[in-house]
């Protein structure tokens, strides 16, 4: 599986790797904690879910609660806290880049590949926001070193190695389900390489079954006890009901995203060694198998996008395999000249990025306020809920009709939360569509005298219905840049009474 190297791997490429490792996430971090973008919505439900640990939650396993409670527990509940373990993630799947570089094809193309990949326009982006990728990324790629360091292996260290490559795997699905396309990069590999199916004696795949049975039986356990609603969730996103199916301009759309998040010319290069190697039917092992764990989330989530519709970063699983084999092809074709180019394409991009995390006002000259816009105002939005909040006497609850709402007020609104009524959440349908709506629902027993906050007005005469009176309409609106604001409307309403839902 892995290609006779000319020398020993020289020290100085080992240092390089660490310090371009180590250098990004420096600066990763120094522009996290002095940029002034509040968290985006989703990341506050991640710290509020950090606030009490579990094994499992409404849309997703547990490890990015876990490691933002982690991160918080150290310094505080700061943005920059919440944020600090995907630049930590991110920066160690860096490290593991060159490492499977390295054993496949030497030193140079494991440094080469480690450029590319801590430079991905996406990866830049997962490093700076706490998400659910770089912790998946991290652990998918120690499962892959494992995976390719296993052929080399012999007796109590190969049976070691199997271990260790279950329990990454499981903890690569304790970051996000994503991670069972390793899963099928396996299958694959196994059923194609001969090779590959040598490594593996009986000993080797209890070791590793039992490792990974063991990391992922909470979860599981988890899962059954809420009726799986991590998994539903999972399998709701794909939308496969209630939409268009067969969307050509969403898979345009997809397509073109991933020269963006991957990058146009290692894409690019991805795409013409894949022809290559069909017209020549024929591949060395080591590109074999880093094909066999690169295609299959492309592929299946382009078909996603066909069918009905897929969001950018859902192709994730490909980006670390995919970024050893695009600098594996360069080097070997001798393209010197495009490698040097896609690292300093994507190095410029790397640089606007940290610039606009810095100085958003930058991004909104450049274009790029609609994408900012989720991440301003909520510290404003919070303190107008609230201040009404206190101004109203004998409140028996706040209620919000968004998530992204509730959870930024949650956030935001922390320190106030204590002192003030519950926060809860409106339900327009008869089932919780969220963990908003399953955690904090606003029931009547809550219902005797609640602030009803509509974000953008959405639904606001359903919820003035849903009660005996409401009055004291105000409507407030924050700015969070020349071109956007954000408007709540909000009453008060005394004897809550919903009517029948669907």
């Amino acid at each position: 599986m892995s290609e006779p190297k000319s020398s020993p791997e020289p020290a100085q490429e080992l240092r390089m790797a660490a310090l371009l490792a180590v250098g990004l996430t420096f600066a990763r971090v120094a522009a996290l904690f002095r940029s002034p973008l509040e968290l985006y919505p989703d990341e506050a439900q991640y710290w509020l879910w950090s606030r009490t640990l579990d094994f499992g939650y409404y849309s997703k396993p547990p490890m990015i609660a876990w490691a933002i409670r982690a991160t918080t527990a150290l310094g505080g509940d700061s943005e920059g806290w919440v944020r600090l373990s995907a630049a930590l993630f991110q920066g160690g799947a860096t490290f593991v880049v060159y490492l499977i570089g390295r054993r496949l094809y030497g030193g140079a193309v494991g440094l080469a590949a480690a450029a590319l990949y801590a430079l991905m326009p996406g990866v830049q982006l997962s490093a700076l926001v706490a998400a659910t990728d770089a912790p998946l990324l991290f652990f998918l790629g120690l499962a892959i070193l494992a995976y390719v360091a296993l052929p080399d292996l012999q007796g109590r260290l190969r049976l070691l190695t199997a271990a260790g490559l279950g329990a990454a795997l499981g903890l690569a699905f304790l970051s996000k389900y994503a991670a069972v396309y390793f899963l099928v990069g396996v299958a694959i590999h196994l059923a194609v390489s001969s090779r590959a199916r040598g490594a593996w004696s009986p000993a080797s795949i209890l070791a590793a079954a039992a490792a990974f049975a063991v990391v992922v039986a909470p979860n599981l356990a988890w899962n059954a006890s809420h009726d799986f609603a991590t998994l539903h969730h999972t399998a709701a996103n794909a939308a496969w009901s209630g939409v268009r199916l067969f969307n050509l301009s969403a898979l345009g759309a997809f397509v073109g995203s991933q020269f963006g998040v991957f990058g146009p010319i290692p894409l690019g290069v991805l795409t013409l060694g894949v022809g290559l190697a069909v017209v020549r039917r024929r591949l060395p092992p080591a590109d074999l198998t880093l094909l066999c764990f690169t295609l299959p989330p492309l592929a299946i989530v382009t078909a996603q996008a066909f069918i009905s519709r897929a969001n950018a970063n859902w192709s994730g699983a490909a980006y670390l395999p995919g970024a050893v084999l695009a600098a594996a092809w360069l080097v070997r074709w001798r393209a010197r000249r495009w490698l040097i180019a896609a690292i300093a394409l994507q190095a410029a991009v790397a640089l606007v990025v940290l610039a606009v995390v810095l100085q958003p006002a930058f991004g909104d000259r450049i274009g790029l306020a609609n994408g900012l816009k989720r991440a301003r105002g909520w510290a404003e939005t919070a303190r107008i809920v609230l201040d009404r909040a206190e101004r109203e006497p004998g409140l028996t609850a706040i209620a919000v009709n968004n998530r992204f709402l509730f959870y930024a007020t949650a956030y935001y609104g922390r320190d106030r939360l204590t002192e003030a009524a519950p926060l809860t959440s409106w339900l327009l349908m008869g089932e919780p569509r969220n963990q908003a709506e399953t955690a904090a629902p606003l029931t009547a027993a809550l219902g005797g005298r609640v602030l009803m906050v509509s974000y953008e007005g959405w639904r606001r005469a359903e919820m003035q219905a849903d009660f005996q009176r409401a009055s004291g309409l105000e409507i407030d609106s924050v700015w969070l840049d020349r071109h956007h604001r954000r408007r709540l409307e909000m009453f008060v309403g005394e004897g809550f009474a919903p009517r029948p839902r669907p």
